[in-house]
This record gives structure tokens, sequence and C-alpha cells, in this order.
């Protein structure tokens, strides 16, 4: 023991040269810090599995994954920063100096960088408050488009026609989310005023009774067609209202096909879907009266 003893205080790294012990320890932290980070992202992963493991609706499960993403994020920088202090310290270079020009340029950036503050607490809130997450289709800031991906800076949108825009979270001052749960097929179809609106309602649940029927479209009809009734009257036709409550994402294919069948079933019973009317007037002549121009037929 007396020997062991010996060894490990003429090891003592004091004793060594200092370019070689701080070497040596930038190493060593630089390694911990690997560690600690791959330890980080297997702990933070293995918690999001064996959470996710437990749920079975999947949009718990998106918002499981895009949360575990930032939090892996969070653990890399936390890290990263931990161990750039100490091999500063082990240059030799004081952290106090350092910390006190980093407060005042802080301070400095803050002011110019509020927007990038904005955006980093904004998307923390929206992906701890579950607004949105991977794979939803939603509308926000003017956009809306297929949610590709959601970070604490940005969230990024893929549109219809295939345009990615990058909407920073800051400017997210409300989310419509169209992919929870359930959503609404709502179609407005206007008839001539002459029409029996009765008659029209028949027709219009007779196709959708075919439709909730149907193969393909049946399963994502999940309750009973709703008749509104008559919603306004345009300058030109009666609008009529309805909907189908339907699974999220789909209102869009229910309310094409719905309105497809509907255009032939009104052909077939002769209910007419009005272009505008306009009626030309010349002038007022000087009784007052205003009588409408009557277009010449030509004659073969």
């Amino acid at each position: 023991m007396d020997s062991v003893e010996k060894i490990l205080a003429n090891f003592h790294l004091a004793g060594w040269g200092s370019p070689a012990v701080a070497g040596l320890r930038i190493v060593l932290i630089a390694a911990a810090a690997w560690v600690a980070r791959r330890a980080a992202t297997r702990l933070i992963r293995g918690f999001r599995e064996r959470l996710t493991a437990r749920m079975h609706d999947p949009e718990e499960i998106k918002r499981a994954t895009t949360i575990g993403r930032v939090f892996r994020y969070l653990a890399t920088v936390a890290i990263t920063l931990i161990a750039g202090v100490l091999i500063l310290s082990e240059i030799g270079i004081s952290i106090a100096p350092i910390l006190g020009a980093a407060g005042i340029v802080g301070i400095a950036v803050g002011f110019g960088a509020q927007s990038l503050v904005k955006d980093y607490f904004s998307g923390f809130f929206i992906l701890l408050e579950n607004q949105l997450t991977k794979g939803d289709v939603v509308q926000i800031a003017d956009r809306s488009g297929l949610v590709e991906d959601v970070t604490l800076r940005y969230v990024q949108l893929r549109d219809y026609d295939g345009n990615v825009h990058f909407v920073p979270n800051g400017l997210i001052s409300s989310v419509t989310n169209m992919s929870r749960g359930y959503a609404y097929a709502v179609v407005d179809v206007g008839i001539a005023y002459r029409e029996e609106i009765d008659e029209a309602f028949a027709v219009m649940q007779t196709v959708a009774d075919e439709l909730a029927a149907d193969r393909n479209f049946g399963p994502q009809v999940i309750h009973a067609f709703e008749i509104a009734g008559v919603e306004r009257w345009d300058d030109s036709s009666l609008v009529l209202r309805c909907r189908f409550k339907v699974r999220a994402l789909e209102q869009w294919n229910v309310r094409r096909e719905y309105l497809r069948r509907l255009k032939k079933a009104f052909d077939a019973h002769g209910i007419e879907i009005p272009y505008p009317h306009l009626t030309l007037y010349a002038g007022v002549l000087k009784d007052g009266s205003a009588p409408p121009i009557r277009l010449a037929t030509s004659r073969r």
C-alpha cells in the first residue's frame, strides 16, 4: 500500500508540465462531453420509445417524437456550452471577464435579436401546447400546407403546389389545424329561385346516402349527413348548405366527390344550377321609367 501511495503522489498532475496537463485535460473534457451527449441522446430516445409504446393516438405519438427531438437539441447545446467553458478555463482564459462581457453583449444583441428570441420562445410553447406537429395540415401566418418540420426557430410548410414555406415561429399568432380528430366537409349548393327547395333537399339526401354506402368513401364519413337549410339569398340563386362529419384530412376528397355526384343527380331531376342573371337598361326616360333592353335574335 505504501508503494501505491508513493506512485499516486508522484502521479500528481500539478507536477507535470503545464502544456501537457492542459492538453490532457482538454482531451478528457472533450471525450466526457462526447460521452455525455451520446448518453443523453440515448436516454431521451429510450424514454420517448417507452412512452410512445404505451400510446395509441397517432397525434400523441407525433407530439412525443417532436418534443424528443427538441430535447435532444437542447441537451446537445447545454453539454457543448459546459464543455466549452471548462476548456477555456484549462487554456488559462478567465471565465469571469468573459461572462461579464457576455452579459453586456447579450443585452446589446438582445435589442437587435428580439425577433429571434421571440421565435424560440414561441416555438417552445407551440411544441409544449401541441398546437401542431409534423404531418399536420395547418394554416399559419397567411400560409397553409403540410407541416414537414417543426423546430424552435421555424415551421416548414409545403403547400398544394409543392412550394415550401419557412414561417418563423414569432410570426405565428394563431394556428388553424385541420388534422385533429375529425373535420367537416361543408357544401354550399346554389339552385334557381324557381326550384322546389324540398325536392332539392331530397335529392341532396339521396346522393349523401349513396356516398355513405360507397366502398371507398363510406369509411371516411363518421356521422350522418346534415342539412343546415337555406344559407342565403344570392342575386341569382338560393344557396343551400349541408355538411358531412369525416375523418381528418378527408374533407376535401369527400366534398369533391359529393359535388360530382350531386351535379349528375340535379341534371337527372331537372334542377337548375343557375348562372348569374343580368338585366340591362339603356337609361331613364323623362317619365322615370327605364325599360330593359331587348336583344334582337337573328332569324335563319
